[in-house]
């Protein structure tokens, strides 16, 4: 090697040691490490799974694939849902997923892109309900995920304080059914038909979808303008190549 290439080969190497102690995105994928990000993710198979041999869920999957793709790396974090959407917000660069863009979250965080539609239903052992009215006076206490869009959806909807019985998400609402604690679950169609008969072989009824959304990838309100252009546009290719569908059907398959 040349001095001059020694040089020029030295003065590279100490350029990106320089870039990357300062945190810039741009510079840190031009040194060729993927850039780290942290991403909060809620314990909700099939659309999340934490630690499982299956993957990473059919919202996981998808945005871990992007991430990669675009260049980032992600260090997942699991905490209670509701800490999870305060902390992202009030942070900056954070990212979460699967977010329900709902209006009382609209100004609190960057929305980047749409995963999926999520339909959601009342879910009970008796009966079910053919509308929010019907149900509003038939079920006595509601179970919903806490922090969940279900439980904006219901206060929306004039459910009282008493109906709603907000529960961590995961099985929890499915153990106070079986319990009789509850007289109804309103939630997301694949998680509860994927959590049911994990927990019993009793018939569960469930209602006409009551309520749809999309499912985002989303970052802090205060969020950085080239993330938010490179993960939406891997997200968009993933649409586009048929990837995000082959990944949820995978997941609905099983």
């Amino acid at each position: 090697m040349s001095a001059s290439s020694w040089v020029l080969n030295a003065y590279a190497k100490a350029l990106c040691r320089f870039f990357l102690s300062g945190s810039l995105l741009i510079a840190y994928n031009a040194c060729g490490a993927p850039l780290p990000l942290e991403l909060y993710i809620p314990d909700a198979p099939p659309l999340t799974f934490v630690d499982d041999t299956k993957g990473h869920g059919m919202v996981g999957e998808a945005v871990l694939t992007a991430f990669a793709n675009a260049g980032y790396v992600a260090h997942v974090h699991v905490l209670p849902w509701a800490r999870s959407q305060k902390h992202v917000s009030e942070k900056q660069d954070l990212l979460i997923a699967p977010l329900s863009r709902t209006s009382e979250r609209e100004d609190h965080f960057t929305w980047i892109a749409s995963i999926m539609p999520m339909e959601r239903a009342f879910f009970s052992l008796d009966r079910p309900v053919s509308s929010f009215a019907q149900a509003k006076k038939t079920y006595r206490v509601i179970g919903v995920g806490l922090g969940s869009a279900q439980e904006e959806i219901l206060r929306a909807q004039g459910f009282s304080d008493e109906q709603i019985y907000p529960l961590t998400i995961g099985d929890n609402p499915a153990q106070m059914l079986l319990k009789g604690r509850i007289d109804a679950w309103f939630n997301g169609v694949p998680e509860s038909r994927y959590i049911w008969p994990k927990m019993s072989e009793r018939k569960l009824f469930m209602s006409p979808v009551m309520s749809s959304a999309e499912l985002y990838l989303a970052c802090s309100r205060l969020c950085s303008a080239q993330l938010v252009q490179d993960l939406r546009k891997a997200v968009e290719k993933l649409r586009d190549d048929g990837t995000l569908a082959r990944i949820q059907q995978s997941y609905l398959s099983q």
